[in-house]
């Protein structure tokens, strides 16, 4: 019995891995879809610089915090790990609070980049810092002394607005199907974010979509690189 525990062990991780595996490779099975893809066109550079800046301030507007000290009275970094997002709201205040930061970050990402893509109609380089920026603008605050927070509610919102339902859906199933299977939340983002890009390569999107979905993947990976230090962990593992 005891040289089976191992090998059963093994067997029950392995089936954990695969579970990631397959919604990604289900949702690879869908019809294709448009997944929101842009065409090379020119902005006028004023407009793209306008809607960077525009998109980094509404981005930047830390909703956690605020809302921790109005309804809480409580100082949201001081919550879980100090990170001041929707996570540590949550914590604090329950899900009445924890959900209202999580519409509020997607909204504040979404916002900006869908009236950039559909009312300004911006294509070309410049849909890449325009759709960047509220992302950005929340990790790096500066109401917060440029200290904001990790982005992974704001990286829905900007895939919400640039694709409407497509990468959000594919980002919150592959995120729940990690988390299903390992303990590391911030591993869970990473290799969520991973499952997009592969997706997106496998819809054969164009240079600049993958161009955006590179820059987001390297700021979670900036904004996550204290927790990354930590390998993954599947659940149950000793």
């Amino acid at each position: 019995m005891s040289r089976s525990r191992p090998l059963v062990s093994e067997l029950e991780n392995t089936g954990r891995v695969i579970l990631p595996l397959a919604v990604l490779a289900a949702l690879l099975l869908l019809p294709r879809a448009p997944v929101g893809d842009v065409e090379p066109s020119h902005t006028d550079s004023r407009v793209g610089l306008g809607l960077t800046v525009a998109g980094f301030a509404l981005g930047a507007l830390p909703f956690a915090v605020w809302l921790g000290r109005l309804v809480l009275r409580r100082e949201i970094r001081d919550v879980g790990d100090g990170n001041p997002g929707a996570a540590n709201a949550w914590r604090a205040g329950g899900w009445p609070v924890g959900v209202t930061v999580v519409l509020l970050d997607v909204g504040k990402g979404a916002l900006p980049v869908a009236l950039a893509r559909y009312a300004y109609q911006v294509g070309g380089l410049w849909l890449v810092p325009v759709v960047l920026a509220p992302a950005l603008g929340h990790a790096f605050s500066p109401f917060l002394r440029w200290r904001g927070g990790k982005a992974v509610a704001a990286t829905f919102g900007i895939w919400t607005g640039l694709t409407l339902w497509e990468g959000p859906t594919v980002l919150g199933l592959l995120c729940g199907a990690w988390m299903a299977v390992q303990e590391r939340d911030a591993w869970s983002a990473l290799l969520a974010m991973a499952g997009l890009g592969v997706y997106l390569l496998a819809r054969g999107v164009s240079g600049l979509l993958l161009l955006i979905w590179l820059g987001n993947m390297l700021l979670l990976v900036w904004t996550h690189r204290r927790e990354l230090r930590a390998g993954p962990r599947l659940r149950g593992s000793r």
